[in-house]
């Protein structure tokens, strides 16, 4: 017969059992009989209505929200800049650039000109008083001169009198080096040498270091000259930096050659000393106007050499110049790295050196430059413009992505 405690069972209730269950209550036939051990919960069967809960940093705001998409999509077009700036700046090789990116190179042996106030001494300014000044060259090769000028006028830009006291020109030692001569310079306004215009007002005197006692001297040489002018005695300072030995001279022979769809001027040069030689050329078109510049950029080794100066296929074709072209006012140096002066000057060729017989552009191509280099960092860029794209469109799938300002990716 069924005891007491065991006839309770039927009336107890699901949630009494588990709680019998759960705490080893469970009843046993005697008092001193060890509780059985619960058996493991089978998991929980039904539907299920919701998945894992993501979690959050912290629920944006809308204002925060739309603060985060102005960042990104001010990131993206930033992306998309510095990869279209540069897939477009990088279509023509550096060695051949079109002039309006050379703006300070398209006129190199023009000279400077300048107006200040008149300088007194003390480092003063009498702004009553301006001095205008020319200068023909700041860097000079063996065997060439500079010319400079001087004029005063006033503030309505009438000329005033100005009298020369002294001009001295002396190269620039520091520490131990040893002082070099001081050589007085003639300035004069009579028409005559460099002087172009006599009775002008404006005074002019040349620096010809080979034929001084500065001929060997290598670096910046100042000339300082004095004067007096509106009652005042006021100073202006010339600086060049002199080449006193020639590493390569120009042999005279020219030629021009249309290869791999690009037109190379080749001039040749007589290297005396092995380095790096960085030659620049001018270019115009057949009505004179500026059109390239053209930059040789490589390691030479003694002996008569060739330097290529190339004008670049796609810019002829981009820029469409009237032909034929014209090499004009070439100038280089050999570089003497961690050195000062940092170069060695090659004579310059000034004027016209050369005019191209190519008259068609056939032949001509317009093909964009590669190179190793110009793939890679485009690689880079569109990798940078892809992430910064795919970040926002994440973000905010519904919204349109900005447009390119060149396209999509190459």
């Amino acid at each position: 017969m069924p005891s007491r405690r065991t006839a309770l069972l039927p009336g107890l209730g699901v949630a009494a059992l588990a709680a019998f269950a759960a705490f080893g209550l469970w009843p046993g036939e005697g008092e001193g009989q060890a509780p059985l051990p619960a058996a493991s919960a089978p998991p929980p069967a039904g539907p299920r209505f919701f998945d894992a809960v993501p979690v959050y940093q912290e629920l944006a705001t809308p204002g925060e929200r739309e603060e985060r998409r102005r960042q990104l999509i001010e990131h993206a077009r930033l992306t998309d800049h510095a990869y279209c700036s540069y897939l477009e700046n990088s279509k023509y090789p550096i060695s051949s650039r079109p002039v309006a990116q050379n703006p300070d190179q398209v006129h190199p042996n023009q000279p400077l000109l300048e107006t200040n106030p008149m300088r007194v001494e003390g480092g003063k300014a009498n702004t009553a008083l301006l001095l205008q000044t020319s200068q023909s060259h700041v860097y000079l090769a063996a065997g060439e001169a500079a010319a400079f000028s001087l004029r005063a006028a006033n503030a309505q830009g009438e000329v005033q009198p100005l009298v020369i006291t002294r001009a001295v020109a002396q190269g620039m030692t520091y520490g131990a080096s040893r002082a070099t001569p001081r050589i007085a310079l003639a300035f004069a306004d009579d028409g005559g040498g460099a002087d172009a215009v006599a009775g002008d007002g404006a005074f002019t005197g040349v620096l010809a270091p080979g034929q001084t006692g500065l001929a060997g001297f290598h670096g910046t040489i100042r000339t300082e000259v004095g004067y007096t002018a509106g009652g005042r005695k006021g100073f202006v300072l010339f600086d060049v930096i002199h080449t006193p030995v020639l590493p390569a001279t120009w042999t005279g022979k020219l030629r021009e050659s249309l290869e791999s769809g690009s037109l190379d001027f080749y001039l040749g040069l007589d290297v005396r000393q092995p380095g790096r030689y960085i030659v620049t050329g001018r270019v115009d078109d057949a009505r004179g106007r500026p059109f390239a510049v053209a930059t040789f950029n490589e390691v030479l080794e003694t002996g008569p050499r060739e330097i290529k100066l190339t004008v670049f296929g796609k810019l002829m074709k981009d820029g469409a110049p009237t032909l034929p072209l014209t090499l004009r006012d070439v100038d280089g140096y050999l570089l003497r790295e961690n050195a000062d002066p940092d170069r060695l000057l090659v004579p310059r060729l000034q004027g016209r050196v050369y005019a191209s017989r190519t008259r068609t552009l056939d032949g001509v191509s317009d093909a964009e430059w590669q190179s190793e280099e110009r793939s890679r960092y485009l690689s880079e860029y569109a990798k940078d413009r892809s992430a910064a794209r795919a970040g926002l469109a994440a973000f905010d799938p519904a919204a349109p992505l900005p447009p390119s300002a060149c396209g999509p990716l190459r």
